[in-house]
């Protein structure tokens, strides 16, 4: 029963994580690295961004699958459901509920961006906190520095440089750049945030358990 709960909060938390993306899409001054490499993939294909986004996690997570030989199907699944509906969140918001949104002024488009990197890097960490679900490139580059014995923030940082060298390319085809001064801010932003986040969390259960009792 514990499990299923912490799911659904993770759930709910991945959707921030969908909210936040998607602000920071809509307020048009580039976007993290990965979210560069997905918008540029759906620029010159003309696929929704949040159905790239699934699909290039859904990459991610066939890697992992092979690399742990699909011994993990609990975590197959869960993984599976959690890109699917980030993929969701993300289309919902950007062509349904923000479609219409056109911000002219930058100081306004930078505030959004801001708000949204927020959002989703506390979303982004409560997933991690809560260690239910798993994002598909963290599971990936986790599995590899533990196989080669290498940092994970080192892997991590590789897939961000790819995926930026990818997006700059794809732009060409597309006369659409993604990788701009939000990408800047999104690497400084969203670590920060996801830091805090974790910061907050441990002190918060560590405030709970000095108040409560000892059995």
């Amino acid at each position: 029963m514990k499990k299923i709960a912490l799911l659904i909060l993770s759930l709910l938390f991945y959707t921030l994580t969908g909210l936040g993306i998607s602000l920071s899409i809509i307020a048009n001054i580039g976007v993290s690295s990965f979210n560069a490499l997905n918008l540029s993939l759906a620029a010159i294909t003309t696929i929704k961004i949040g159905t790239m986004t699934t699909m290039v996690n859904s990459l991610f997570l066939a890697v992992y699958i092979l690399l742990t030989k699909g011994k993990r199907l609990s975590s197959y699944l869960i993984q599976a459901v959690s890109v699917l509906a980030l993929g969701y969140v993300i289309n919902f918001f950007v062509y349904n509920i923000f479609g219409q949104v056109v911000l002219t002024a930058y100081t306004s488009r930078l505030s959004l961006f801001v708000l949204g990197t927020l959002i989703g890097g506390f979303g982004t960490g409560m997933v991690l906190n809560l260690g239910v679900l798993a994002f598909p490139i963290e599971s990936v580059c986790q599995f590899l520095a533990e196989k080669w014995q290498k940092p994970f923030a080192s892997l991590r940082y590789g897939v961000d440089i790819l995926s930026v060298a990818l997006s700059l390319s794809f732009s060409l085809f597309s006369s659409q750049l993604f990788v701009r001064e939000g990408t800047l801010i999104s690497l400084l932003l969203l670590s920060f945030t996801i830091s805090l986040t974790k910061k907050m969390y441990e002190l918060f259960w560590q405030k709970r358990n000095d108040v409560l009792p000892s059995s």
